[in-house]
């Protein structure tokens, strides 16, 4: 089950261990034990506007006598038949130790009536307050309420903490974001990125979808009518925000970190593009935190593969503290811990990535220290070299080795490197450990008034190999504000600092570090409006890493390791990339054709596929052409739903142009179609 950044994965399957992990230490606190459940598969939540919100309840049995507390997870992926296997399985396993969970479709998505017309709505947030309000009140509640989930789920848990509910006692928020502009699926350091586009056309079928006659009733025709004509070009909307505006600081927790006033747990994982904010909140949230990152991607710490977590140890101690008030001793462990790999991802898969997890009683770590590794005309070095300035032209393709923001992996970097301004370390004389953001530190200049920067660093083998380690991307208008951009004066020097994303890594000795420097990641980010030469002060420019000394011994770690086997044969790529259509025509397409799945206890056949086309030529800033189509399905006995939509994007050098169109059908009749064409100024992108 997957909406583009959305995704989730099968679970894992036990198996023993491959890799020295730290080792293992049994907490005195145990699971309580399991208990029977009491599951509703649908209930009405009223809105202090009349509006319904569909919930699903997991409850312990025996909650009437003995009240217990509950964990909200409040998501607009379609509880009866989209997340329906995840809920049911979580539910079991929080009501059968004794939490009841309640799974809330958002207002206008699932079966929950109303209109859904954005992401974090204001309706959706104070919606969020009501309903831990209710959930209190309940008869089988004691009255404490958690809230918990991962992507959207993870982003408006700590959007709705914000808001105070009085019997919101504690959250767990996985795969989230303490910054909806600069930290999340739409702009890449002040650059529109690709990721804006897939999440779009998925966000489409999550406004549009269909509530089921089984839950809702007769209705559901008029219901879903009123959810068409209300999803908007949501593309043009995002479009028309370029900069960290009114729009996306709503929601935005890291304005006010003041504003949560209750423990918080953020978890993540090393693949995840959205494990980013989790050293910004353990350093600035003002509450009793805890953060977690493992090896896994954009999913649950339980459904990772090849190596997971038995997450409901850690989760269901989390809430037994904060819930129920029992002091199982989570508190007294470290704020931090981070699985520390000995090789990327990108090496090693699918088999288990190398390493151990370590473990940091207070973030940021004391011992933690940046290591200044400066450009020079020889390579990387320890000092500044003498002064010298080098020149970059723009015009190359570069990005094809990281081409999605989350979604996809990347591979082996040699072909971007061969076209990137490249500085190499010498050989490493002993193994290097890194945990925390790494920064770029670039004296730099344009010929032009937009220009982007790309800073990758890589490890080298002495085979040649180059495998990404961290990145980060800089819209060079953005470099003192994201609020207000200011256009660069062509042949000014300007010093730029900015980081790179959250990594953990061990580079292993006899192998090179790396810096690449570029002008643009494409297709991850849209190009600059012109072909940009930069020039690069090397006596002014490096790259800090945050160097982790190795500890003493391996740091202890209570909670139980899942593993799977690797596959018998590796996995197909779910990206072709076509060698050039002609000479410089870069196209790479995506196919991700619909399989029909069968929920067997409802009797729905679900499916959802697509279809995505990125192309551009060399030297042609504004030849590039992202095109996105899905399809989404839903069909029951004479209940039958669908929804296909397409968006595409191109670029005049002052203008985006951008096409939406959606289109619902009941059976083969098409019921609602809608397009909108949009040319929306460029504002310093």
């Amino acid at each position: 089950m997957s909406l583009s950044r959305r995704g989730v994965l099968a679970a894992g399957v036990a198996a023993p261990s491959l890799y020295g992990l730290g080792a293992f230490a049994a907490s005195a606190w145990s699971l309580p034990p399991v208990r029977k459940v009491i599951e509703t598969e649908h209930v009405w939540i009223p809105m202090a506007d009349g509006v319904r919100l569909s919930a699903r309840l997991f409850v312990p049995a025996g909650a009437e006598g003995e009240p217990a507390p509950a964990v909200l997870e409040y998501i607009p992926y379609r509880k009866r038949d989209g997340y329906r296997s995840h809920d049911t399985a979580w539910g079991r396993q929080l009501a059968g130790h004794g939490i009841g969970y309640v799974r809330v479709d958002v207002r206008g998505s699932g079966d929950s009536e109303g209109v859904m017309v954005d992401e974090y709505d204001i309706p959706e947030l104070n919606d969020g307050v009501a309903i831990i309000d209710w959930i209190s009140r309940q008869s089988w509640c004691s009255g404490a309420v958690g809230m918990r989930g991962i992507s959207w789920g993870g982003i408006n848990t700590l959007q709705v903490a914000a808001m105070r509910p009085k019997a919101l006692k504690a959250i767990m928020a996985l795969g989230t974001t303490d910054t909806r502009y600069g930290n999340d699926a739409h702009y890449v350091g002040g650059a529109l990125g690709h990721t804006n586009l897939q999440w779009g056309i998925g966000f489409k079928a999550v406004m549009a979808g269909p509530p089921d006659p089984a839950n809702v009733g007769p209705d559901w025709q008029a219901m879903w009518r009123q959810r068409l004509e209300a999803t908007p070009p949501i593309m043009a909307t995002w479009l028309e925000h370029q900069t960290n505006d009114a729009y996306w600081r709503r929601g935005s927790v890291g304005l006010d970190w003041g504003a949560i006033q209750v423990p918080t747990y953020v978890v993540g994982g090393w693949q995840d593009t959205y494990s980013n904010p989790i050293g910004r909140m353990l350093e600035k949230l003002q509450v009793p935190r805890k953060g977690l990152i493992g090896p896994w991607g954009h999913t649950y710490p339980w459904t990772a593969e090849p190596m997971g977590l038995d997450w409901a140890y850690e989760e269901v101690r989390w809430w037994e503290q904060w819930l129920k008030g029992v002091d199982t001793g989570i508190m007294d462990e470290p704020m931090l811990r981070a699985f520390m790999p000995y090789a990327t991802w990108a090496e090693v898969r699918p088999t288990e990535i190398p390493g151990r997890w370590v473990a940091e009683k207070v973030w940021p770590a004391p011992a933690i220290t940046p290591r200044d590794f400066h450009l020079t005309s020889e390579g990387l070095a320890g000092e500044a070299g003498p002064a010298r300035t080098v020149t970059y032209v723009g015009d190359k393709v570069v990005g094809l080795t990281k081409p999605e923001w989350i979604d996809r992996p990347p591979i082996e970097q040699s072909l971007d490197d061969a076209r990137s301004l490249v500085f190499d370390g010498e050989p490493l004389a002993e193994d290097l450990e890194i945990l925390g953001y790494p920064m770029a530190h670039l004296r730099i200049a344009a010929d032009r008034p937009v220009a982007k920067v790309a800073v990758r660093v890589t490890e080298v083998t002495p085979e040649g190999k180059s495998w990404l380690v961290s990145y980060g991307l800089k819209n060079l208008t953005h470099r003192d504000s994201d609020e207000t951009p200011q256009a660069l004066e062509p042949g000014r020097s300007y010093d730029v600092s900015f980081p790179l994303f959250l990594v953990g890594h061990r580079f292993t000795r006899g192998n090179r570090i790396r810096v690449a420097i570029s002008e643009n990641l494409w297709p991850l980010a849209w190009p600059s409006p012109e072909i940009v030469t930069l020039s690069l002060a090397l006596d002014h420019s490096r790259v800090s890493l945050p160097v982790r000394p190795a500890e003493a011994s391996p740091a202890p770690f209570p909670i139980p390791i899942k593993h799977a086997p690797p596959p018998a044969s590796p996995p197909p790529p779910p990206v072709v990339t076509t060698a050039p259509v002609s000479p410089g025509h870069y196209r790479i397409e995506l196919d991700s054709l619909p399989v029909p799945f069968t929920w067997p206890d409802i009797g729905t056949t679900t499916s959802r596929g697509r279809w995505e086309t990125v192309e551009l030529i060399e030297g042609q800033p504004n030849s590039g052409r992202w095109r996105q189509e899905a399809s989404s399905s839903w069909k029951r006995d004479a209940w039958d739903c669908s929804l296909s939509a397409v968006i595409e994007l191109t670029s005049t050098p002052t203008e985006f142009v951008l096409s939406e169109q959606l289109t619902a059908r009941q059976g083969a009749t098409v019921v609602f179609q809608r397009r909108k064409d949009s040319r929306i100024a460029r504002n310093l992108v």
